[in-house]
């Protein structure tokens, strides 16, 4: 059933994997159908990392059920312009790769809107494109993403609803958000061609799948009024649309931000921290200020009647703020503390920290690092993946450059990494715009980046020997794209944790990293975690996982658990930790859609954090980095 608040329907998911099976289910059904009767079945296509797993599971469906495409017709929403098709980053490419050469489907029944189409006349070659989907009888089922400025297709905000297809230029926002298809935003295209806003109406079923950060726009979607500044709003004019999203992509919809608003809820703690919070932040108020008007305005009567007195709930919201501030994050030794986040009766503790790319550690919990380490705790850093892909050419050349100088100062035979230099310089000079970088290369590069993670773990105060470089193969494509999850990703994980024995792990719930790692690399520990669970392991009863955003954003403070405070000297030593990591200062390769450096974005994210705590009426402390703790 529809939410009153919700203006097209909508699905949630747990995750992305079971969202994308149901899309892949109808889809296989309404084939299946159309085959029965003889008729062909028209599929408006979308690209981009939304519908990939959707893609794996209808070529899985097609190895393993038998799911035939032959008589499937393929139309796709757009094309970045100009582009030769055959470019890793075209969407051409990008169907072939993840779908088309996988399945049965007759190659003359793809149509895909072409890049190489002499500017001069496109609109003839548009007006085609649109005139053969007309003949062939529409769109029976139509594909889409979201953009986080709205769009679907490349219908960027201002686009009419009766555009047709067309070259458009794209929003920065898009090119900035597309930029892990590309070295950087320098070599985003600026123009694309793509369907109207009317061809996607024209469509008889749609399906808009949104998964991760795209909560603020997906409920400005389905519960804002329709405006051409947010395309995809548009949708609630169709007859049939629903968005298929993920628990992720939920969180700004109203039945789950603020449910007491939908009707009849379960006033658990955790659901009274959440609405107390929320009214004090929207009234500016602390915490303990709230007063009995200010609950039964803002839609908290109900709360009045099941709990009674206003103050007593505002004290047990405060209490529920002040008892997760911690400056001991492994737990004070010695200590009699049962409203503390973390055990007291275990000192000192084995922490393993796993850090997806190699500055994902300092980046998101550098100051719980420190303070780990300088409480006397056993900590090691895990680093998952190389990082190497995000390490500008002119790196490597200048750190070869440095060898080679080093053994000729020393009078070491420098033959060797001459040739190395000179074949590094002839590759990059004559590089390819796609062109994957040579095995060495990307070995060099990854050598960077270990060398910087190395470093700041010395910084810090922790050993070499503690730092552990796992290299997940999943990872090692050579490009941005990276393989799911493997079995021997698990097997890797699993020794080091049987090897540890750790009593915290910590690990990155930052799912907004544009490059889909740190998700691989979440997904990878909870598996291992739940196998060695089941298999008994005696330690893992003691073993606690905290979840750490903070290089791509933030958890809500409704949702914290553990908060650890940082002065500004630790403020300043995070930033210099940071620093270390000088391939990733500056300029990084892959930025995503926020211009800011990493320490740009870990100081305001940690102070925005700070600021929140300090309005409800904590303490005001100059940073703060968060928790959440995840139970298996």
């Amino acid at each position: 059933m529809m939410d009153s608040f919700e203006k097209i329907p909508v699905k949630i998911f747990p995750n992305v994997t079971e969202g994308s099976k149901l899309v892949a289910q109808e889809i296989a059904q309404l084939i299946r159908e159309k085959a029965a009767r003889n008729e062909p079945c028209v599929l408006g296509m979308a690209t981009g990392n939304t519908p990939v797993l959707l893609y794996k599971e209808l070529v899985r469906m097609h190895r393993e059920e038998g799911l035939s495409f032959k008589n499937v017709i393929t139309f796709n929403l757009d094309e970045y312009y100009p582009i030769d098709k055959n470019a890793y980053q075209s969407y051409w490419s990008f169907m072939h790769r993840h779908l088309f050469n996988h399945i049965d489907i007759d190659p003359n029944n793809l149509y895909i809107p072409d890049g190489t189409w002499p500017k001069e006349s496109i609109k003839k070659h548009c007006a085609a494109y649109e005139q053969k989907l007309v003949d062939l009888g529409g769109v029976d089922l139509q594909l889409l993403g979201i953009g986080l400025n709205g769009h679907i297709g490349f219908n960027e905000p201002g686009s009419g609803q009766f555009s047709k297809t067309r070259l458009v230029n794209l929003d920065n926002t898009t090119r900035i958000a597309n930029t892990y298809e590309f070295e950087n935003i320098s070599k985003v295209p600026r123009l694309a061609l793509t369907m109207g806003i009317s061809n996607i109406m024209q469509a008889k079923r749609i399906l808009l799948m949104a998964w991760g950060q795209k909560a603020s726009i997906v409920a400005r979607s389905v519960e804002g009024d329709v405006t051409e500044q947010v395309p995809a709003s548009i949708l609630q004019q169709h007859p049939d649309c629903t968005f298929i999203i993920d628990e992720a992509a939920s969180t700004e919809l109203t039945r789950v931000k603020s449910p007491w608003l939908t009707g009849n809820c379960d006033w658990t703690p955790t659901l009274i921290k959440k609405a107390v919070i929320s009214v004090a932040l929207k009234l500016n108020k602390s915490v303990l200020s709230l007063t009995v008007n200010d609950y039964l305005e803002n839609g908290l009567s109900d709360l009045l009647v099941e709990k009674g007195d206003a103050y007593e709930i505002n004290l047990q919201v405060f209490y529920l703020l002040k008892n997760i501030i911690t400056g001991w994050p492994a737990g004070k030794p010695n200590a009699s503390l049962p409203d503390h986040p973390e055990r007291c009766d275990i000192h000192p503790k084995r922490c393993l920290i796993f850090s997806p790319h190699p500055d994902d550690d300092i980046i998101s919990m550098g100051g719980t690092l420190m303070r780990l380490h300088d409480q006397g705790n056993e900590v090691h850093v895990a680093y998952q993946t190389s990082g190497n892909i995000a390490v500008t050419d002119e790196f490597v050349t200048r750190f070869i450059d440095f060898a080679v100088g080093f053994e000729e100062m020393f009078g070491i035979d420098n033959q060797m990494s001459r040739r190395i230099l000179e074949d590094a310089r002839n590759y990059i000079a004559n590089k390819q715009k796609d062109q994957q970088d040579t095995a060495e290369i990307r070995s060099i590069k990854g050598l960077i980046r270990r060398c910087e993670a190395k470093a700041t773990c010395r910084y810090v105060g922790i050993a070499d020997a503690n730092c552990h470089f796992m290299n997940l193969p999943f990872y090692e494509t050579g490009t941005v794209n990276k393989n799911p999850m493997g079995e021997v990703d698990i097997q890797l994980t699993m020794e080091l944790l049987k090897q540890i024995k750790p009593h915290q792990v910590y690990c990155a719930g930052d799912l907004a990293d544009p490059h889909g790692t740190h998700k691989v690399c979440l997904e990878v520990i909870f598996e291992s975690l739940r196998r060695l669970k089941a298999a008994g392991e005696s330690w893992i009863t003691d073993c606690w996982v905290w979840l750490y955003k903070g290089a791509w954003q933030e958890w809500d403070i409704s949702e914290i658990e553990m908060a650890i405070p940082m002065s500004p000297d630790q403020v300043m030593k995070k930033r210099f930790g940071i620093f270390i990591h000088q391939s990733q200062k500056d300029m990084v390769p892959f930025q995503g859609a926020d211009s800011r450096e990493f320490w740009q974005r870990a100081e305001d994210r940690n102070g925005h954090t700070a600021q929140l705590y300090a309005a409800l009426g904590m303490t005001q402390y100059a940073a703060m980095e968060a928790f959440v703790r995840w139970h298996y």
